[in-house]
């Protein structure tokens, strides 16, 4: 028999994967508890059947797919159901955190003796094309998470324990999103300044490689930017012993926190941006 698949929540990424394992044949199920109307709607259009808390903890396997402020309090909201059953599922925990707080998530559920999968996600929710994001698993019970690829996601079973897959995911985005952030703010800073139009020829002339990517990195960024800052935190988090990186990270969780409320207000520097990312006709 297939396995039910519960996916915890129906973000953009949480109902791609969900929709993805539903259209490849799973029962996947869901809790609205506490969700918004326009989660509801993407559950629904994804194939994800809305169920109790208790019968999502009677799953296969558990993905918990959350901003990471989330993440902790659900574990330990699913660890009490799971703990007074004799159903185990698999609990993948999906979210964007640091690898302490990882530890910290996997040892929550681990009490309920429920097994632990420590997942990081890189790339895009699965596109109506077929590609689908990278699911990168470490932790002693990794490989029991492994089956799901064959139903329509990428899984990838690193060497490693519980935090291997979050450290890989922190180093990851702290690469593209921080990447994105520079580019932000330095054609901010040249706006300001006078000299977009000096900017945008150069990078065109010198970085051909660099130019399209901000093109397509940018621009996404802007309805995700409030979604970054936690991202960013965690990350922060991750360079801790690394001073200067640790500001670093701060700064850009503080310019993400700023663009989400241009981006939701005014859109003064989001336009100045997109001014200066225009393709040229």
């Amino acid at each position: 028999m297939n396995p039910t698949v519960a996916v915890i929540a129906q973000g953009a990424m949480g109902a791609g994967v969900g929709g993805r394992l539903a259209e490849k044949g799973l029962h996947v199920i869901t809790s609205l508890a506490g969700r918004s109307e326009a989660s509801a709607k993407r559950a629904k259009a994804a194939g994800m059947v809305a169920v109790s808390d208790q019968e999502c903890a009677q799953a296969d396997y558990f993905l918990s797919i959350l901003p990471p402020s989330e993440a902790l309090p659900l574990a330990k909201k699913m660890a009490a159901l799971i703990a007074g059953s004799n159903k185990k599922p698999i609990y993948v925990d999906c979210n964007a955190v640091s690898p302490p707080t990882k530890v910290e998530i996997g040892n929550v559920v681990l009490k309920s003796g429920a097994p632990f999968v420590d997942c990081g996600i890189i790339g895009l929710p699965p596109q109506k094309d077929g590609s689908s994001p990278w699911l990168h698993a470490s932790g002693p019970d990794a490989a029991r998470f492994a089956p799901l690829g064959d139903f329509g996601i990428n899984v990838n079973v690193i060497e490693g324990p519980i935090g291997a897959a979050s450290a890989l995911k922190m180093s990851y985005a702290g690469i593209t999103k921080g990447v994105t952030a520079l580019g932000a703010m330095m054609m901010l800073a040249a706006t300001r300044h006078g000299a977009a139009d000096g900017l945008r020829k150069e990078l065109d002339r010198s970085q051909p490689a660099l130019l399209p990517w901000f093109q397509r990195a940018i621009p996404a960024m802007y309805s995700k930017a409030y979604r970054f800052v936690g991202e960013m935190d965690e990350i922060s988090d991750f360079v801790g012993d690394d001073p200067a990186a640790k500001k670093m990270y701060e700064a850009i969780s503080a310019f993400y926190t700023r663009f989400a409320a241009d981006f939701e207000g005014k859109q003064e520097e989001t336009n100045a941006l997109t001014a200066i990312l225009k393709k040229k006709e």
